[in-house]
């Protein structure tokens, strides 16, 4: 692919410099400079093997900005392996005000329900992608059994099939997930996730969050969401006062004898696997 002339034709605009930028574990991700002088932005593109993944990633973005407040870069043009993006400005990490901004953030986009008819269901209107893999998220009724059958079991079965995790943990996960309703719980209504907040997807300029990159959404349990942001230690203490000032967190999520963050965080632990 000729990205340089590839980017011109979709944009209008001619290209001055392409310089590489970190991550980018699905696809090769650039800063575009414009001749013009005008805002950069940011180009993922791959060989079109992948190109259903960031087709994808440009419709979440675009949901996002239609209906909920989640900063995240703008779609500028998607098209041919190519996903040009608004260009973030960063600087400093995740800092204490940076959490409890996130806070309040997260919280806002777990108030938002779908639409009808699917108001009280969980899933989406279409599959999605989590970094490379497929996210199945045909609607059902209960949280607990779309977190089984849409999340849990489907990721260990792919697990197997790559060599990710063994025959013998497939079976225990399994098992698992037949007493389900056991160790979670279902939420007041489904709620509208990021689904991948992690600090590799979270941008910071001075102590606020200037935007949630790479996401994975689904109407599901706001913990699911919750519990991810513990599991590399992306939020903490701060975050989570922030939160429960604006948004109940029912005992057992992440205390007594077996706290529900850490069911939940074998999703994106099969993820990795």
């Amino acid at each position: 692919m000729d990205l340089r002339r590839t980017i011109e034709e979709l944009t209008g605009r001619s290209v001055a410099r392409l310089s590489p930028l970190g991550g980018g574990c699905i696809a090769d991700v650039r800063r575009v400079d414009f001749a013009d002088g005008l805002a950069p932005a940011v180009v993922k593109h791959d060989d079109g093997s992948a190109a259903s993944t960031l087709e994808c990633e440009a419709f979440m973005l675009r949901y996002l900005a239609r209906r909920s407040r989640l900063p995240a870069p703008e779609v500028l043009a998607a098209g041919r392996g190519v996903l040009l993006l608004s260009f973030v400005e960063t600087s400093g990490g995740i800092t204490t005000d940076a959490q409890r901004h996130a806070a309040e953030l997260l919280a806002d986009l777990h108030a938002i329900s779908p639409e009808p008819p699917n108001e009280r269901r969980f899933g989406f209107e279409r599959d999605t992608v989590i970094g490379p893999l497929p996210q199945p998220n045909g609607w059902m009724d209960r949280w607990t059994d779309f977190f089984r059958e849409r999340r849990l079991l489907p990721m260990a079965e792919t697990a197997r099939r790559r060599g990710g995790i063994s025959g013998a943990t497939l079976e225990r996960l399994e098992r698992l997930a037949a007493r389900l309703g056991e160790l979670i719980n279902e939420p007041a209504h489904p709620s509208l996730i990021h689904g991948d907040v992690w600090s590799g997807n979270v941008l910071c300029r001075e102590g606020r969050v200037a935007a949630f990159i790479d996401p994975a959404i689904a109407y599901a349990h706001p913990e699911q969401e919750l519990a991810f942001t513990t599991l590399f230690g992306t939020f903490g203490r701060a975050f989570f006062d922030r939160y429960r000032e604006l948004r109940p967190i029912p005992p057992g999520f992440d205390d007594g004898p077996r706290p529900r963050r850490d069911v939940y965080n074998l999703y994106p632990l099969l993820v990795h696997a």
